[in-house]
C-alpha cells in the first residue's frame, strides 16, 4: 500500500472513530430496566435468606462507588450457608467500575490461595466459567467463587470484562455491569465447600438477570 493511501485510510478510521465517540456521547447511555437488588428473592431454589442484609459503611461505599449492591446470607435446610455479594454499576463511563476481590480482600486482612476455575451450569443447561479461591482471615476460611456479569455475559476475566464493556458501549450504548461473588465457609472439606458454592452460584445466576440485565 502506498504511503499516501495508507495515511488516507488511517485518516478515515480516525474520523469514523471520532464520529462514533461523539455520537455515543451525544446520545448518552441506553436506559436499562432492572429491579433493585434489595428486591432480590429471599428464597432461591432450596436456599432461604438468613439474617438481615449487610450494610456497608460509608468509607467502603466511597471506594466501591457502586450504584446498587447486595450482601446477603442464605441457608439450606441441612445447615449449609452461602453469602451472595453483588456490586452493580449502572454506568462505567465516569470511572466507577467493579473491583476485583484480588485487590480488595488482601487490604482487609484476607489471604488468597489455590486459584482455579469453576464451571457454573445454569438450569437451562448453559454455563460459564468463574474464578475460585480459598480465602482465609485468621481462623475464618471460605471458598470464594466470583465472576463479572452484565449485558447478557458472564465472564471470569476482569480484562475481558472491560474489553466487552468498551465494545458494548459502542454497539449497545451500555456500560452497566456487576461483580458477583459467592462465599461458603470451609468446614472439614474444601471440596464440599466448593461444591456448595458452585451449586448456590448456579441457583442465584438463574435469577440475577432481572437485577443485572
Amino acid at each position: 500500500m502506498k504511503p499516501s493511501l495508507r495515511y488516507a485510510v488511517l485518516l478515515v478510521l480516525i474520523l469514523v472513530a471520532g464520529v462514533l465517540v461523539n455520537a455515543w456521547s451525544y446520545l448518552g447511555e441506553a436506559h436499562v430496566e432492572r429491579k433493585e437488588l434489595k428486591d432480590f428473592p429471599e428464597t432461591v431454589g432450596a436456599w432461604q435468606r438468613t439474617g438481615t442484609d449487610q450494610i456497608l459503611d460509608e468509607e467502603t461505599l466511597k471506594v466501591l462507588r457502586a450504584s446498587d449492591y447486595l450482601s446477603r446470607n442464605f441457608r439450606k435446610s441441612d445447615g449449609q450457608i452461602a453469602n451472595l455479594y453483588v456490586g452493580y454499576y449502572a454506568s462505567q463511563r465516569t470511572g466507577a467500575t467493579y473491583h476485583s476481590p484480588l485487590n480488595c480482600l488482601p487490604g482487609s486482612g484476607w489471604t488468597l490461595s489455590e486459584p482455579g476455575k469453576a464451571t457454573i451450569t445454569l438450569p437451562d443447561g448453559s454455563g460459564f466459567v468463574a474464578n475460585k479461591y480459598v480465602i482465609q482471615n485468621g481462623e475464618y476460611k471460605s471458598m470464594m467463587v466470583y465472576w463479572y456479569q452484565g449485558r447478557g455475559r458472564n465472564v471470569a476475566s476482569e480484562y475481558w470484562g472491560k474489553v466487552y464493556t468498551m465494545f458494548d458501549s459502542v454497539r449497545l450504548r451500555r456500560s452497566d455491569g456487576a461483580m458477583v461473588r459467592v462465599t461458603v465457609p470451609v468446614g472439614n472439606s474444601e471440596a464440599a465447600a466448593e461444591k456448595t458454592a458452585i451449586e448456590f452460584a448456579s441457583t442465584a445466576s438463574s435469577v440475577l438477570p432481572e437485577f443485572v440485565p
